[in-house]
């Protein structure tokens, strides 16, 4: 037997009930489906006759309605039989069309109508689910938790606020980090400080202030690659050719090889292997007032490596859609952390050192 999903949504009369696969019933489109754009709602197809869908729609505000159709069947020849009663007639027929599941608006919906629906359900042996008439606000992975006995609804799923979760990626920070400053850093500091200062005068190492977590600014360490010009400031985004760039800066900035030394920030503490990357004080100034979701970036360390930049969101941003594509990807990421994910960045980000990539400048 196929399973069976009813969808409701209440009014000053009763509730509308439908049942079909994830289907929320309950709104109009147009003249003949009794339907929601609702990210339950299936693919726009409509009932079996105009003079149904005039039924339906018509009486949805008087009545309420047990609308029968199996899941995936939710066609032109689906919509078999309308039941019309009050809610408390409509109850009766769960058990009789074998609904697995119940999806009810909580648009306008009483409390007194909530319990019943749940008591009824569970009386019957049905799943219920609740969908909160502001759904278009949520996000798909919002979350609920309790304070005490009352529940929280978060409208996003940030997996770095759970203790242990930030335990486990600072013991894997703190270690990778070490790691790479004791077997990697270690002699190549030597090398490439030696190459610096033979190409160009100036410090071996670039410092300069960046947004932080919680958008507190700190110093974020790299090998300077670049050579001071004139009038030309050191909150000036690079560009392709670049005329401050030394050859061996472009090598290094090719190779990401100047970032190295973040490593360093890594052990500090103020940074993270894998995270949306740190921007110049001055360009988060510009692009929060740019994209409104941009300082969500923020909820989490910078990191030297993150899923913007394996994605292709290197280089210079020219346009508003280039940070926004850039800051889509970091709010997935803040949304999604795994360690999985985090080592999946990391073997990214070397095969695409490896191979080479063209907004690497």
């Amino acid at each position: 037997m196929p399973r069976q999903y009813a969808v409701s949504e209440s009014n000053d009369s009763g509730v509308a009930i439908g049942v079909e696969a994830r289907v929320e019933a309950g709104r109009k489109i147009g003249e003949e489906a009794l339907l929601s754009n609702s990210p339950y709602a299936s693919a726009g197809k409509v009932p079996a006759s105009p003079v149904e869908a005039g039924r339906l729609t018509e009486d949805f505000l008087p009545t309420s309605q047990l609308i029968s159709a199996q899941k995936n069947a939710f066609n032109t020849t689906a919509w078999n039989k309308v039941i019309r009663g009050p809610i408390l007639d409509c109850v009766k027929y769960f058990g009789k069309m074998q609904i697995d599941e119940i999806y009810c608006s909580m648009q306008n919906m009483e409390e007194k109508i909530a319990r019943y629906l749940i008591k009824q359900a569970d009386s019957h042996m049905i799943r219920i689910k609740f969908l909160p008439d502001f759904y278009q606000v949520l996000r798909r992975r919002s979350t609920i938790n309790y304070m005490g006995t009352v529940p929280i609804l978060s409208i996003r799923q940030e997996p770095l606020t759970v203790d242990s979760n930030l335990i486990i990626k600072r013991v894997f920070d703190f270690f990778f980090s070490l790691f790479v400053i004791v077997f990697i850093l270690s002699w190549l500091i030597p090398i490439i400080g030696l190459l610096i200062k033979l190409e160009s005068k100036g410090p071996i190492f670039f410092k300069q202030d960046r947004s932080g977590i919680n958008n507190k600014p700190f110093k974020v360490y790299k090998f300077r690659s670049m050579r001071t010009v004139k009038g030309v400031g050191e909150d000036c985004q690079a560009v392709k050719d670049d005329i401050r760039l030394t050859k061996l800066g472009g090598f290094l900035r090719r190779t990401s090889l100047d970032e190295l030394p973040q490593f360093v920030n890594v052990l500090l503490g103020n940074m993270t292997v894998v995270g949306p990357r740190p921007h110049m004080l001055s360009h988060t100034d510009k692009f929060s007032k740019e994209v409104d979701t941009y300082m969500v970036r923020h909820f989490a360390k910078p990191g030297i490596t993150g899923w913007a930049q394996v994605n292709g969101c290197r280089g210079e941003t020219r346009t508003v859609e280039a940070i926004e594509e850039r800051v889509l990807h970091d709010v997935w990421y803040i949304e999604n952390w795994s360690l999985t994910l985090d080592l999946k960045i990391i073997f990214l980000t070397v095969w695409n050192i490896l191979r080479g990539e063209d907004n690497a400048y």
